[in-house]
């Protein structure tokens, strides 16, 4: 996330430390501490919205990287076989790197944002102002709604990456186990599926990554 404000990178730096040490802290005790600093859940929120559209980004990439080194090899001839098996095993490993960094960024997200619908909630109850409670409830009601859409294309962009991964898993220990000419062959027959599946996961991917960017863009 990109802070449009002058303390950007020190802000970031230390939030990323913070993260660290907050593992062995209650969460008001880190919020609070990151608060002396200015930074709101608000913008811990957005910040890690920001980070999941990168990883949802980088999963993009390496899942279609793999489709292509899979595309690669259906050709290949015998004799290769070991050096076809280490670099699809690769592409997997990544995959499952990448798919595991998505899943960690939602759930980040969700737990700051848990909170951060909590703490809003309990604010519109000090309202001395019934009019300005109604309106900060209304906007809290309209917040909710952005959130919740944003949340379940990230979490539909999540589930779909679990066919992909199982397809190629499914594969690269077929290979391991059938080093030969024959294995190939097999290749041939699941391309289709997993193109089709592949295709599947980056459409969902690039829906969640718009809805993100519309829920910071209504944030800020």
């Amino acid at each position: 996330m990109k802070w449009q404000t002058a303390l950007l990178l020190p802000a970031r730096f230390l939030l990323q430390l913070l993260l660290v040490s907050a593992l062995a802290a209650c969460s008001s005790s880190y919020y609070s501490a990151l608060e002396k600093f200015g930074i709101e859940k608000r913008d811990i929120l957005v910040d890690r919205i920001d980070d999941t559209q990168e990883a949802q980004e980088q999963a993009k990439e390496q899942f279609t990287s793999a489709l292509e080194q899979y595309r690669s090899v259906i050709d290949v001839q015998g004799g290769e076989l070991e050096e076809v098996y280490d670099r699809l095993n690769t592409e997997y490993e990544r995959c499952e790197d990448d798919a595991q960094a998505v899943r960690s960024r939602i759930e980040s997200v969700e737990s700051v944002a848990e909170d951060l619908f909590d703490e809003w909630e309990e604010e519109i109850g000090t309202f001395s102002d019934a009019s300005m409670a109604r309106e900060s409830r209304d906007l809290l009601r309209e917040t909710k709604v952005k959130y919740k859409t944003m949340l379940n294309a990230m979490q539909r962009a999540e589930k779909s990456m679990d066919p992909v991964l199982t397809m190629f898993r499914d594969q690269v220990t077929f290979l391991r186990h059938n080093l030969n000419a024959r294995a190939i062959g097999s290749l041939q027959g699941e391309l289709r599926d997993i193109e089709t599946a592949t295709a599947t996961l980056i459409a969902d991917m690039e829906r969640s990554i718009n809805e993100a960017r519309s829920f910071i863009d209504a944030m800020k």
